[in-house]
């Protein structure tokens, strides 16, 4: 974009096509990955599976309770094998097999209450549970080791507990993967849940700093238009009242959290020139310096009006000759530099109230804050004409990378 004065543009009525623009890049929202972008990543992502392995957690569980116990009976029973045990240990190692996975079914129910409850509680319960558990399972497992495997080996009374310490081993080792499965998915639901609640208060901040302008600008320009109607001056009213309408109806298309393209924020600033035009006439003279590689960088919406209200104010306003302003744009490597500056009497010639920024300085540091973290630089420094300069990088984002 070449340098351009305020007074050769068209009527700003025609601001409502960018306005349906705007709105065409709202319908746009990406999609959510059908994946999740939470910490649980799909297990079995590389055989094609859809979904996270643990979106449905119920499916998960007998997945997991299933996979499990067919390991624990191959295992047991090629080791059987291996040592010569025959074929009836087989037999043996099924109703192992069918014991622990019933045992393991009964405590994932008890546990599914537990985890709920204080840690103590918790901890001493699943404790006396694998107790439990490990006896009925020793107990089983020498019936049937005594009447499948060895008939000759009858025991009696404290000897059916002999296979507690290894039973107990394997259901507290179930516990401790099930309970660090679960404990792990309520930990990512948290944070989920804690990033959605940020995302919603920085949305809200944004949506307040945002709406802050609104009530600033308004003031200002309705007070323009009462004096027109005092002075009698109706068709400058209407006129401003008209570019009054149609800056309003842009500025409430976009989302008070979008990005914009900087070339549909300098429309804007474009057509809110014009109805500060109407105030100050010849005074007021604007210049636009948009380098074309940076027109499609998006940047949040109105974040420049404060500026150029600003330089108004404290440039055009106390000069009786008025002041020019610049606004230029340029890329430096992946972020982009946008300058707003006026040559007016500078930070040394403002004294008193005229030292005061409003919403303006502090709303736009805020909203860059908000919008960048620390990804963006703010300054302001004295230029080349003796004016005020205010200097914002950011990176450079376009609808396709943002």
């Amino acid at each position: 974009m070449a340098s351009e004065p305020v007074s050769s543009l068209k009527d700003p009525v025609g601001i409502e096509n960018a306005a349906r623009g705007v709105a065409s890049l709202k319908a746009k929202v990406a999609r959510p990955d059908p994946r999740g972008t939470g910490p649980a990543r799909p297990i079995l992502e590389g055989v094609g599976l859809e979904q996270p392995f643990f979106a449905d957690k119920n499916r998960a569980f007998w997945l997991l309770q299933s996979f499990g116990w067919s390991g624990f009976f191959i295992l047991r029973s090629l080791s059987g094998l291996a040592n010569s045990m025959g074929a009836m240990f087989v037999v043996h190692c099924l109703l192992l097999t069918a014991t622990g996975y019933s045992l393991t079914l009964l405590m994932a129910s008890l546990y599914k209450r537990l985890i709920a409850m204080r840690v103590t509680l918790t901890a001493i319960v699943s404790l006396a549970t694998v107790a439990i558990a490990a006896a009925v399972f020793s107990f089983i497992e020498t019936w049937s080791l005594s009447t499948f495997v060895n008939p000759n080996f009858q025991p009696v009374g404290v000897a059916f507990l002999g296979a507690i310490i290894l039973d107990f081993s394997l259901l507290a080792a179930w516990s401790a993967l099930y309970y660090g499965i679960n404990y792990y998915l309520l930990l990512e639901e948290q944070i989920d849940q804690r990033a959605k609640l940020e995302m919603q208060a920085s949305s809200a901040q944004l949506a307040m700093l945002r709406y802050q302008l609104n009530p600033h600008f308004l003031f200002n320009t309705l007070n323009s238009i009462s004096t027109l109607v005092l002075l009698k001056q109706v068709e400058r009213a209407n006129a401003m009242l008209s570019r009054l309408s149609s800056f309003l109806r842009y500025t409430l298309v976009n989302e008070p959290t979008a990005k914009v393209p900087l070339a549909k924020e300098v429309e804007t600033l474009k057509l809110y020139l014009e109805i500060e035009k109407m105030r100050f006439e010849e005074r007021l003279k604007p210049h636009f310096r948009i380098d074309a590689d940076t027109v499609n960088a998006r940047l949040p919406s109105l974040l420049l009006q404060p500026l150029i209200e600003n330089a108004i104010k404290y440039a055009v306003t106390p000069s009786e000759e008025g002041a020019d302003i610049w606004v230029t744009a340029r890329r430096e490597g992946r972020a982009v530099r946008i300058e707003v500056a006026d040559s007016g009497p500078g930070p040394g010639g403002q004294t008193g109230d005229a030292l005061s920024t409003g919403v303006g300085l502090a709303n736009i540091r805020e909203r860059l804050s908000q919008a960048y973290g620390a990804a963006h630089g703010f300054s302001t420094r004295t230029n080349e004409h003796g004016g005020f300069s205010v200097v914002v990088e950011i990176p450079y984002e376009t609808e396709d990378n943002s």
